[in-house]
């Protein structure tokens, strides 16, 4: 059934370079409303995607929150992180990153073991860190914080429930941006008194290239009608193709791997019966295959685990020229 593997695409090719660019106002104010709070935090939580580790971090983050502040990176998603990837992205971590706690959890099972590590090494960091005025106060507050729909909401939620056995307080969504802004703080645990500050995922202004754009638009951080679906899907192919997954063959409904995104989603459409009317110039009508549910499905697939576990950057180990051209 697989393809020749060199009759793919070897590079990605993008029209609109313009696709990427999204920092909505209320970012901006929620980064303001953060250093504010600053003053007030004992730990920095900063949660991220897996299947991304190095991509879309925001590098504003650490001069201006936990440069001065004990850090834990969490590794969030890992039930669709290739975990073969976890030594090598730890060393590297620590290692390129300069980050020395890092965690990998998934948000979705409170049993998961790193959301069970995630107090008790806040604790110690904390009890061994200079909290200037806030010495004699036996309340830990500590900050979450992220780019959007990293799972933030999530861990939160699943923290609280797992120390004090509540329901979810944080609004949790699958669409980038559900918290606006840095909100009261919210009780997550008894003893010790623990407290956290939910925040809204806050993207760097300018987002370092296409490449690195596109990884973050499959992983759901970038809006995906501002990007365009069939460009996020004609990436996904493109990248499954590159790395001889051909899981969405079988879930597409087509009978063999194919390089083409037009001919992937219009027999896709066709198998799940999904057509769009469209009024013609002489005010009659026409059925055409809808491309854009097509192209939702196949996202939906791959965001669900359906193609499998994915390392997204695994490009940070190779020397390979970027695979994504501007036209």
């Amino acid at each position: 059934m697989a393809q020749v593997a060199n009759s793919f695409r070897t590079v990605f090719e993008l029209v609109d370079k313009n696709v990427l660019r999204w920092f909505p106002g209320h970012m901006d104010r929620g980064m303001k409303q953060m250093q504010q709070k600053l003053i007030q935090v004992d730990c920095i939580i900063e949660v991220h995607d897996a299947r991304i580790p190095f991509s879309g971090r925001n590098p504003l983050f650490k001069p201006s929150l936990f440069a001065v502040k004990p850090h834990i990176l969490v590794l969030n998603k890992v039930d669709l992180f290739d975990p073969g990837w976890k030594p090598k992205v730890t060393k590297t971590l620590r290692k390129d990153y300069d980050i020395e706690n890092i965690i990998f959890t998934s948000c979705k099972n409170d049993r998961c073991k790193g959301v069970s590590q995630m107090l008790p090494l806040m604790q110690d960091l904390i009890k061994n860190s200079d909290r200037y005025h806030r010495n004699q106060l036996t309340e830990h507050n500590i900050m979450i914080i992220g780019i959007p729909n990293v799972g933030k909401s999530s861990l939160l939620n699943t923290l609280r429930n797992r120390h004090m056995n509540r329901p979810n307080l944080s609004n949790v969504g699958a669409v980038p941006g559900i918290t606006r802004s840095v909100q009261t703080r919210l009780k997550i645990c008894e003893d010790p008194p623990v407290y956290v500050f939910d925040t809204p995922g806050i993207l760097t202004p300018n987002i370092p290239n296409v490449y690195e754009g596109l990884k973050m638009a499959l992983c759901n951080i970038l809006v995906d009608h501002l990007v365009g679906e069939d460009i996020i899907a004609d990436y996904l192919l493109f990248w499954l193709n590159k790395n001889n997954n051909f899981k969405y063959v079988q879930y597409m409904g087509v009978n063999e791997p194919t390089d083409s995104i037009t001919t992937l989603l219009t027999k896709c459409a066709v198998e799940l019966n999904r057509y769009k009317i469209i009024k013609t110039y002489d005010g009659s009508k026409k059925m055409y295959p809808d491309f854009i549910f097509a192209a939702k499905y196949m996202l939906d697939g791959f965001r669900n685990g359906l193609f499998g576990p994915v390392m997204l950057d695994k490009d940070y180990y190779t020397i390979e020229t970027p695979d994504v051209k501007i036209l």
